[in-house]
């Protein structure tokens, strides 16, 4: 062997992506693709190099030495201590499919789709929009030591935005599902039909004060402040940089005795992974436990740097060098009920949805849009407002959050990151936050 490799992988994904866009009654698109796309890793003494080919060209035994030097010749001149796994790693079995999408014409999800689309009908909806997509994989695992892992997975999933408009106020109700369980836009009407009169009764909401108050955060809004401020504050590459808050405070209390949060790549989610894309072992990992930093998220490398964790949670795009991401990650339930969340807020606002927003994970700051929220007057919910949104420092509000709900719900999206986009899950239970910095239209 010519090139003095320390160690190489590759790793191949093949498969089909359909697909289907209904826009304002129209089917804009309506198709489907192939994809064969492979990429090698080889760790040298100057550090890792990586090599983008054609699946095909990586359908061998045995990666040829061209491959292998042009890999190693692009490789950064780093030093890097990574302990290389000899021993095999446990492939996490493949849920079964209830209905597997590739049994449906693709006519047949056209018209399905469009039965969807007529749900959104109704007064004051001037705009509509219904997404769907399915990636149906095959990937294949290697490396020097012999070890190889194949599996075969399908992720579907659906999108739907309606627009509603009167006397120059416009607002937007949206709707999601993704699923690896199979084929999940049959009978999903009432999903629409949810997204259009949200769209509606939003035209009616009143504007949100804004001011520093108790807030209720609803399972998909916790969600994404438990991905999105946590989460990304714990990759291995973020704090191996120092652009995290969340550096050197390991075994330290950083939020609520009452706070366990979790990221887990072999929970059977959207954001499931059988193996890492890099040939370790997915499992469950605490990155808050009651309050304390207990781990972050790993690759080989970012583990072999940091430590404190498990390696396990890096993933890549088809062709692309995987990096440390999240996966299934979500706030374990606590003891308290919705209606006691509610009830003891007494005076303050219930927050729902996401629209997205804004996190520094090394400043230690957020912004977060949610899509509407209900005031709390004497522990009951009044008034439905809009445009209102949700911020402060992370550190701070982990330590605000005085009830945790027994009512934990898992929400499905896409997360992007050094310009990949890759499936999870986020989810939490209700939780209440004391001295909530909310943001509306108007201030107190």
């Amino acid at each position: 062997m010519s090139v003095p490799y320390r160690y190489y992988d590759v790793r191949r994904v093949s498969g089909e992506v359909t697909q289907i866009d209904v826009d304002n009654g129209r089917v804009e698109q309506a198709g489907s693709s192939f994809f064969d796309k492979a990429v090698i890793r080889v760790l040298g003494d100057k550090g890792w190099g990586v090599l983008s080919v054609s699946g095909e060209d990586a359908e061998f035994e045995q990666i040829p030495d061209s491959f292998l030097n042009e890999a190693y010749n692009a490789s950064m001149v780093t030093t890097i201590h990574i302990p290389i796994q000899k021993t095999p790693t446990t492939l996490h079995p493949v849920p079964a499919m209830k209905e597997n999408p590739a049994d449906v014409s693709l006519d047949e999800k056209v018209s399905i789709l469009l039965d969807m689309y007529k749900a959104t009908e109704g007064p004051d909806i001037v705009s509509r929009r219904i997404n769907y997509i399915e990636k149906d994989e095959t990937v294949f695992f290697s490396d020097c030591f012999g070890h190889s892992y194949t599996y075969h997975l399908c992720r579907c999933g659906f999108s739907v935005l309606a627009v509603a408009s009167r006397g120059g106020i416009v607002q937007m109700g949206y709707e999601r599902d993704h699923t690896i369980s199979g084929l999940n836009i049959r009978h999903r009407q009432d999903l629409a039909q949810d997204a259009a009169d949200r769209a509606r009764k939003l035209l009616d909401a009143k504007p949100a004060k804004g001011g520093i108050m108790r807030a209720v955060l609803d399972p998909e809004l916790a969600g994404v402040f438990a991905h999105e401020a946590v989460g990304h504050a714990s990759e291995g590459d973020l704090i191996k940089e120092g652009s995290s808050i969340l550096k050197g405070k390991i075994n330290e209390r950083i939020g609520s005795p009452l706070l366990t949060i979790v990221d887990d790549p072999s929970q059977p989610e959207f954001g499931f992974c059988p193996v890492d894309d890099e040939g370790s072992e997915t499992k469950r990992t605490e990155i808050i436990r009651n309050g304390i930093l207990k781990a972050y998220l790993h690759s080989k490398e970012t583990l072999a740097s940091v430590g404190n964790g498990d390696a396990g949670h890096c993933r890549g795009m088809p062709g692309v060098e995987p990096i440390v991401r999240m996966s299934n990650t979500f706030i374990e339930n606590g003891d308290s009920s919705y209606d006691e969340i509610i009830s003891e807020c007494k005076s303050g606002i219930l927050l729902k949805g996401s629209r997205g927003g804004q996190v520094d994970p090394g400043r230690g700051m957020f912004q977060f849009n949610a899509e509407y929220g209900f005031l709390i007057e004497n522990g009951e919910l009044t008034t439905m407002v809009r445009d209102v949104s949700l911020s402060g420092e992370i550190l701070q509000t982990l330590h605000t959050i005085s009830l945790i709900g027994n009512d934990l719900a898992l929400h499905p999206g896409y997360c992007g990151k050094g310009g990949q986009t890759v499936p999870v899950t986020d989810g939490s239970p209700h939780l209440m936050l004391e001295k909530a910095v909310v943001g509306g239209c108007e201030i107190d």
